[in-house]
């Protein structure tokens, strides 16, 4: 069987990883590049770097990566779709639902393979915790927290921490529960002088009435991406960071000192780390939508989901700018 041709579009921080993994993947050839900033990370290789989207349908993809800039996804992924090559976006779909809608519809009307790369989806700890979650492990869940903390990366400049890191927590939470999100209230701050937020706190509502928070900043010198997920039977904690899994079980021994037992609360019970299977979720997230051009079973973000994400993260936004709380 013939290689499935891919191309690459945006050779920035993240585009020099997606072309490593396309050239490791197997059933893929990596046979064209494109930035019309160049390749600051020589990751071409032999290839030479195209100037636009138009040049790249020109070398014959079957589908391509798109990593630029946040603020051109639209108008790479509609040229892409008009001319009927598959395409793995980088996440958020586009900077709001207005094009993020555009880019599903064009791919689901020219019967394309269109996907979102939400990376959470991928990670080891992620995937083992949902599918714990789907089997009862936990019993009811309660609550869903997740902290995402760290520097400012120097390779964002087009959206705020909502639009970026935000979307992480937005996409992975409704994906762990399985739920969509019905209401959010949500405060920002701009502490470095950018023109967009560099701090988020939200409280949000999911269907059935789960409570999630997210912590999300660019201001903190320690990194840190944690999910913890609270219910009837104890709690999981997936660190995202080294894909580890913990889970933390409601005591069921006594404590029959009354004045503990009633500072305490639910009862201290056995911690397990689970030993799960580590593969890097890049290479994951692209073996998927690989999977799926070629028409097989595979667990892609569609364009769909992409959508409803960044209609949170405006909901966010919207929330943090006038005070209220938003229904979704």
């Amino acid at each position: 069987m013939t290689n499935l041709r891919a191309g690459l579009i945006g050779l920035g921080m993240m585009g020099r990883h997606h072309a490593r993994v396309l050239r490791q993947l197997e059933g893929v050839d990596l046979v064209a590049v494109a930035d019309p900033g160049g390749d600051p990370h020589g990751v071409a290789g032999g290839l030479p770097v195209l100037p636009d989207v138009h040049a790249l349908i020109e070398a014959g993809i079957d589908y391509a990566m798109v990593a630029v800039p946040t603020r051109f996804h639209t108008e790479t992924g509609l040229a892409l779709a008009e001319a009927g090559v598959h395409a793995l976006v980088e996440k958020p779909l586009a900077t709001d639902t207005a094009g993020a809608r555009q880019l599903a519809e064009a791919f689901e009307a020219a019967g394309l393979v269109g996907a979102v790369g939400h990376i959470e989806r991928y990670n080891p700890a992620l995937q083992s915790l949902r599918a714990r979650l789907e089997n009862g492990d936990l019993g009811d869940v309660y609550q869903i927290a997740t902290r995402r903390q760290g520097p400012f990366p120097a390779r964002i400049a087009d959206v705020g921490v909502v639009k970026d890191l935000g979307t992480h927590d937005i996409d992975l939470t409704a994906w762990v529960a399985q739920r969509e999100y019905t209401a959010v209230s949500a405060r920002t701050a701009n502490k470095s002088g950018r023109e967009y937020e560099d701090l988020v706190s939200v409280t949000g509502v999911l269907s059935g009435g789960l409570v999630t928070n997210h912590l999300v900043n660019w201001l903190s010198p320690m990194k840190e991406r944690v999910t913890v997920v609270t219910g009837e039977k104890g709690a999981f904690v997936a660190d995202t960071l080294l894909a580890d899994l913990t889970f933390h079980a409601n005591g069921l021994v006594a404590t029959t000192w009354a004045d503990v037992a009633q500072f305490r609360g639910v009862s201290e019970g056995d911690v397990v780390r689970y030993a799960i299977d580590k593969p890097e979720p890049l290479r994951t997230e692209h073996e998927a939508f690989r999977d799926a051009v070629l028409g097989k079973p595979a667990d892609v973000v569609t364009m769909a989901q992409g959508l409803a994400t960044v209609a949170v993260a405006e909901a966010v936004l919207r929330s943090a700018e006038t005070g209220t709380t938003v229904q979704l």
